[in-house]
């Protein structure tokens, strides 16, 4: 869940959002994929979730195109408010199940907005995570639709790119390549799953995450 928030975030020190999303692209899918592809009964979840990947991928295609009219300290900072929005909402323990007639209009209301976002700054877990933890799923079904929703946003995100010419032949190799960091980092997260305090990783994490966001937030308009 962390991969393309981290990394995006970290790649944003020497490059523009959009060609942090290119480069992460295929280890967003992969990684995602097998987070997808985890747990039995994808199918249904495909199925509870059709709206919202639909909006997810319509709000992504215009979040890409729209970046071509908004200053790119704009969209830094935007990248910054996400971060710290995703650490604020990540230690959040709330339980509240929403109901069958909410999930239907916030569904893909919630799937556009959620793809905007990764448009404009290729990070995708906002508003989509808070949205998914309100369905009220068990944990390993959490978990894959969690990874069937950043696994359409990444596609959406590699054909918004491509049509918007930010994404380019030299991108794949340098894709390719973050293959192998990603997945060593993979093994690495198993490693402190096994060995680390849950709740010390989970504040550690957060709000490393949140200091990011606020120096990519208010750094957008002091370097400007």
């Amino acid at each position: 869940m962390g991969l393309p928030t981290v990394a995006v975030g970290l790649l944003n020190l020497v490059m523009a959002p959009s060609e942090a999303a290119a480069i992460l692209l295929l280890p967003s899918f992969f990684t995602n994929l097998w987070q997808m592809f985890g747990s039995p009964g994808l199918l249904s979840t495909t199925r509870r979730l059709a709206t919202a990947l639909i909006g997810i991928s319509v709000g992504t295609l215009l979040g890409a195109f729209a970046t071509r009219y908004v200053a790119q300290r704009q969209i830094t900072a935007a990248l910054g408010v996400a971060l710290m929005l995703y650490a604020v909402t990540g230690r959040s323990t709330a339980t509240h199940v929403l109901p069958d007639r909410t999930q239907r209009w916030l569904g893909p209301l919630t799937g556009a907005c959620t793809g905007a976002i990764a448009g404009a700054t290729g990070i995708f877990v906002l508003p989509a995570v808070p949205y998914l933890r309100a369905l009220g799923m068990p944990r390993e079904a959490l978990l894959q639709a969690m990874g069937l929703s950043f696994t359409v946003s990444t596609i959406a995100l590699g054909v918004a790119l491509a049509f918007a010419g930010d994404f380019h032949a030299a991108d794949i190799g340098l894709s390719c390549l973050a293959l192998f960091p990603a997945f060593a980092g993979m093994a690495l997260g198993r490693y402190l799953h096994r060995n680390m305090n849950p709740a010390v990783f989970a504040r550690c994490f957060f709000a490393g995450l949140f200091l990011l966001g606020c120096y990519f937030a208010l750094g957008a308009f002091i370097r400007n």
